[in-house]
């Protein structure tokens, strides 16, 4: 019985799971507790995307930031559902690493000023945000793909895929406008 799969099952109003096998001891309170960690994450976004969008100067930037902060909204809610699915309380505890690329964005927008190289900063420190929740939300899914909830393990792959896309939509943003408006901006000099 060493390879059987970890099933979840309801004890109190709870999710426990059998430990042994594939998962260790400890998984599930393991993956609970980066699930509120990422729930603190993005709720902190949808104050900090805000000030990004201000300080924007590219419309395309500033597009492609209201997007996204929409679809942080939305991802919340999609926690609040995964943690309902495991009859969890939506707790936020907090993320010392979002916490530290908001501070390293805020310095940036106040160190710059605006203009080209200030979008080029907001995306550099939005990347470097949507890096840190690509390899939180894909390895929540993992957890949750071991600990056979395929629910929620869904929840969190719409989230991921998000994320990526929002990566790929900064990047591009990168390739055109602020190259194009930092081009425009040395020939004015």
């Amino acid at each position: 019985m060493k390879n059987e799969k970890k099933v979840p099952q309801k004890t109190n109003g709870k999710m426990a799971v059998s430990t042994g096998g594939n998962a260790p001891e400890g998984l599930h309170k393991f993956f609970v507790d980066g699930l509120k960690d990422i729930y603190w994450a993005e709720k902190a976004l949808t104050k900090a995307i805000p000030k990004m969008i201000k300080n924007a100067t590219s419309p395309e930037l500033a597009d492609a930031l209201t997007n996204h902060l929409e679809e942080t909204k939305g991802q919340v809610t999609r926690l609040e559902e995964v943690f309902t699915s495991l009859a969890e309380k939506a707790v936020a505890k907090k993320c010392d690493a979002m916490e530290g690329l908001i501070k390293e964005a805020e310095g940036i927008m106040s160190e710059t000023d605006k203009g080209s190289m200030r979008d080029a900063g907001i995306i550099a420190a939005g990347q470097k945000v949507e890096h840190y929740e690509i390899a939180t939300y894909g390895t929540l899914a993992a957890y949750a793909g071991l600990l056979g909830l395929s629910e929620v393990q869904s929840l969190l792959h719409e989230s991921l895929a998000e994320e990526k896309a929002a990566d790929e939509k900064l990047t591009d943003v990168t390739e055109r406008a602020v190259m194009a408006s930092s081009e425009t901006e040395e020939q004015e000099a």
